[in-house]
């Protein structure tokens, strides 16, 4: 017998992430009750929800989402996804713990480690659960190559992980360039990478930055089986000369003992499949997502050191 289907509610519904949200609650046969976004781009809707309800301002929704609540009539909202702005990511959560639902988070979870500590306590209260998007850890190279590092178990590896992905003038406008609300590059852009580096090669113990600005940022982690050189940028000149002459604007590179890492297919389905194990009680938590957050949140407040004995090579050439 097929499992009842579920009701969602999407926040942020106009984003660039929200079709792979609606796909992926569409996939697992699932529907969407109601949608918000204050932007009204969203004719993404028709392809998949058209039914749904939509909002521009969040009053409107929660009364809307409230009233499903109490008419208890099958409607009622089971799982609210959130696909807002970094910073509104908390503040949706508690909503979501608070109607009766639970919740699922694009990344970062949230911008601060004291964040989970209180949503941990809120799911204690309201007997609901959080649950976030950790995609690369269900990347089939990825999880071939974690079982392989753990049989190996006694190698120190050498990592370097780089990614560049060009932003035009109008990046350090959005709210994306504004750290309080996108928790700057490392957090926005790398939190899932690192997520993964720890997962794979387990806990942080030294943590070094070398540069931190609006555009770049470079930095040396040691984890327990990985010594890690990483360089983020959204900066277009951070891009290697051969990738720019392609006229390509992304870059993305991570070395494993001077082999690179081969895992740029196989994104289709990974929202797909998160929502799969979500949904059958096997989805990435706030316990899962702490060690990560706490990493960003740690490298966002250092001051930059002057150390140059484990630097980026693109730091390097950039100099």
């Amino acid at each position: 017998m097929a499992p009842k289907p579920q009701n969602f509610a999407l926040t942020g519904v106009a984003g660039y992430i929200a079709p792979r949200h609606l796909k992926a609650i569409k996939d697992t046969g699932n529907n969407l009750v109601a949608a918000l976004d204050p932007h009204d781009s969203v004719g993404i809707l028709d392809s998949y929800f058209p039914e749904a309800k939509f909002f521009t301002e969040f009053e409107r929704f929660e009364r809307h989402a409230d009233k499903l609540r109490r008419e208890d009539n099958g409607k009622e909202i089971n799982y609210v996804t959130i696909c807002t702005p970094n910073y509104l990511h908390d503040s949706h959560i508690r909503f979501a713990l608070r109607m009766g639902a639970n919740a699922i988070c694009e990344k970062p979870l949230v911008l601060n480690p004291w964040n989970v500590d209180a949503l941990q306590e809120i799911e204690k209260e309201t007997q609901n659960k959080v649950f976030t998007i950790l995609q690369l850890r269900v990347h089939e190279k990825l999880v071939a190559l974690k079982e392989k590092i753990e049989n190996e178990k006694t190698k120190k590896h050498q990592i370097v992980m780089t990614y560049v992905t060009s932003r035009g003038a109008w990046y350090l406008q959005s709210w994306k360039g504004v750290q309080e609300k996108s928790g700057g590059l490392a957090t926005n852009i790398g939190v899932h990478f690192f997520d993964m580096l720890i997962w794979m090669f387990g806990k942080v113990k030294t943590n070094e930055v070398y540069v931190s600005n609006f555009e770049t940022m470079s930095g040396y982690i040691e984890l327990e089986n990985a010594d890690v050189q990483w360089f983020l940028s959204v900066n277009e000149k951070s891009l290697p000369e051969d990738v720019k002459s392609k006229g390509q604007r992304t870059y993305r590179s991570i070395t494993l003992d001077g082999e690179e890492i081969e895992f740029s297919g196989g994104f289709t389905d990974l929202h797909t499949k998160v929502y799969e194990r979500t949904l059958a009680g096997n989805g990435f938590t706030l316990e899962d997502s702490k060690p990560a957050i706490e990493l960003v949140h740690d490298i966002r407040t250092m001051t930059p050191t002057g150390s140059t004995a484990r630097i980026h090579p693109f730091v390097k050439k950039d100099a």
